[in-house]
């Protein structure tokens, strides 16, 4: 049986070649003779060894390490995050380190000491402010996840304005809804202002006055059950509820389904991301789909090419393509294997 716990100085000895020599096979890196390689290969094979990849990342002055800064971990949208960042990082044997910031009056300060352990940061956006991203970008490589990133921080998002308005555009026009309310606060992330403005661009289009401001509420599912409680009123209740992100726009359906209202006959209730559950509630969530695990999973890639191959990273903006799902929340019909009918 193959015994892992070798080191590089017993393999080298088995070999009998010097450890310059088997790093050098083991890493597929430098000149080595076929002689030599050969020797080298039967040992390992023989023996089992596996190179120690935290000693290879130390002794090349790394810490075998990505970081996530995000604002919390709860919902889904999170979850995909995390499952995404990690498909590219484990498979390169990176370990993933995780700063969650909501409610830390330390935030900046945590990220800085955060990127003293880790070779590279992937930071959701808004949740550090821009000069600490800029002092971040000087020590390690660092990706914006969810929003631009400041100067030459390059960025991973999903187009989130045109396919808001698309969405808006929908509802204003197809359904003839011209009483819309929006669900979520510009103020607290890239993504949902660059919504709010969907929005708004959609109305402008169509000739219909929008609503002087946003329900600023933030993204968790029991942010929309109370924003519900006040817009769901019989005296004052809209024609529609166009929520930011799913988990606020499955808050309002529970909402307004706790208040014996038919969904989507007396308030239309629309969401953004596509999130796993909205296509089994019932009635099943008219949503934009966004690709959340492959925001992250760039992101990862960014990162890496940037510790393994500095000269290949790129700059700007990443935007990945997103896409209207319509099901009954709207009132549109629902496919029967789907629960969406896209565009």
């Amino acid at each position: 049986m193959g015994n892992s716990r070798l080191t590089v100085r017993e393999i080298a000895r088995l070999a009998g070649v010097s450890v310059a020599t088997v790093s050098r096979v083991s890493n597929g890196t430098g000149q080595v003779s076929e002689e030599m390689r050969r020797r080298v290969l039967e040992a390992i094979e023989k023996h089992g060894y596996r190179p120690d990849h935290l000693g290879r990342a130390l002794a090349a002055g790394r810490h075998g390490a990505l970081g996530l800064v995000f604002p919390g971990l709860s919902g889904p949208y999170f979850t995909e995050l995390i499952q995404g960042f990690e498909s590219e990082a484990v498979p390169s044997r990176a370990s993933v380190h995780i700063l969650c910031t909501h409610l830390r009056s330390d935030s900046d300060a945590q990220a800085l000491e955060m990127a003293r352990r880790v070779d590279g940061l992937a930071v959701i956006g808004g949740t550090i402010s821009e000069p600490t991203l800029l002092r971040l970008a000087e020590m390690v490589p660092v990706v914006v996840v969810a929003g631009e990133g400041p100067g030459a921080v390059p960025s991973v998002r999903a187009e989130n304005a045109a396919s808001m308005a698309e969405l808006t555009r929908h509802l204003l026009l197809d359904h003839q809804l011209t009483d819309l309310v929006f669900v979520g606060n510009p103020e607290g992330s890239p993504d949902v202002s660059e919504r709010w403005a969907g929005f708004l661009a959609a109305h402008r289009a169509a000739g219909v006055t929008p609503p002087a401001s946003p329900v600023a509420v933030s993204m968790q599912q029991a942010d929309g059950v109370l924003a519900a409680e006040q817009l769901l009123r019989p005296d004052s209740r809209p024609a529609g509820v166009v929520c930011a992100n799913d988990e606020t726009a499955l808050g309002v359906l529970v909402g307004a389904l706790g208040r014996g209202l038919r969904v989507p006959q007396d308030v239309v209730i629309t969401g953004f991301d596509d999130a796993p559950i909205a296509a089994l509630v019932n009635p099943a969530l008219t949503t934009i789909r966004q690709p959340v695990r492959e925001l992250a999973a760039e992101a990862a890639r960014l990162i890496l090419t940037a510790v393994n191959e500095p000269e290949r990273v790129p700059c700007g903006d990443i935007v990945l393509p997103t896409e209207l799902v319509l099901r009954r929340s709207c009132g549109c019909p629902a496919n029967p294997v789907t629960g969406g009918t896209g565009t």
